[in-house]
C-alpha cells in the first residue's frame, strides 16, 4: 500500500491542535484521551510523527525513549478515513527508524493487531508485565491475562 501523496508529515509540536488530536484518538478508536493529556505525553516523548491530509490531522504516534537503551512506541492512531492505506505502517516505520539507535524497541499492541507489528520485526515477549490504573478494564480489553488464582 502506498500512503496518499497528499499526506504531509511533521514531528513539530508547535502547530498541533490538541483538541483535534483528542478527536482523532476517539474516532480511531483508541479511547478518550483528553487534549491536555495528549499534549503532556507527546511533549515528554523523544520521537513523534504527525500525518496531515489537506491540513487535517489523520495520523499520529510517539515513542518514549531514553536515547540509548529503550524506546517504547505507543499511541499509534489513524483516522478511519485513512485506515487501510498504509498510513499506520508509515507512522510505525518512522518511529522505528527514529528509534533505531536503541538496544531494544518495545510496544504493546491492541489485541488482535499483533501480526501488523510482526511485519516490522517485533516479536512477542515472554516476560512483559504491566500495572494498569483500571486492571479489570485492561483485562476485559484483552491487554492483561487474568492473574493465576484470581476468582
Amino acid at each position: 500500500m502506498v500512503v496518499p501523496a497528499s499526506i504531509t508529515w511533521t514531528e513539530d509540536l508547535a502547530g498541533i491542535d490538541w483538541e483535534e488530536a483528542s478527536a482523532l484518538y476517539r474516532v480511531a478508536p483508541l479511547g478518550n484521551k483528553p487534549a491536555s493529556d495528549l499534549r503532556l505525553v507527546f511533549e515528554n516523548s523523544m520521537f513523534r510523527a504527525f500525518a496531515f491530509d489537506s491540513g487535517r490531522l489523520v495520523g499520529a504516534g510517539r515513542a518514549l525513549a531514553d536515547g540509548r537503551d529503550c524506546s517504547y512506541i505507543c499511541d499509534i492512531a489513524v483516522h478511519p478515513s485513512h485506515q487501510g492505506q498504509g498510513l499506520g505502517k508509515a507512522i510505525v516505520g518512522r518511529l522505528v527508524g527514529l528509534s533505531a539507535s536503541h538496544r531494544k524497541i518495545i510496544l504493546y499492541a491492541v489485541p488482535g493487531k499483533e501480526s501488523f507489528y510482526e511485519s516490522f520485526g517485533f516479536r512477542r515477549m515472554a516476560t512483559a508485565m504491566a500495572i494498569f490504573d483500571d486492571p479489570a478494564r485492561a483485562e476485559a480489553g484483552g491487554y492483561l491475562i487474568r492473574a493465576q488464582g484470581a476468582g
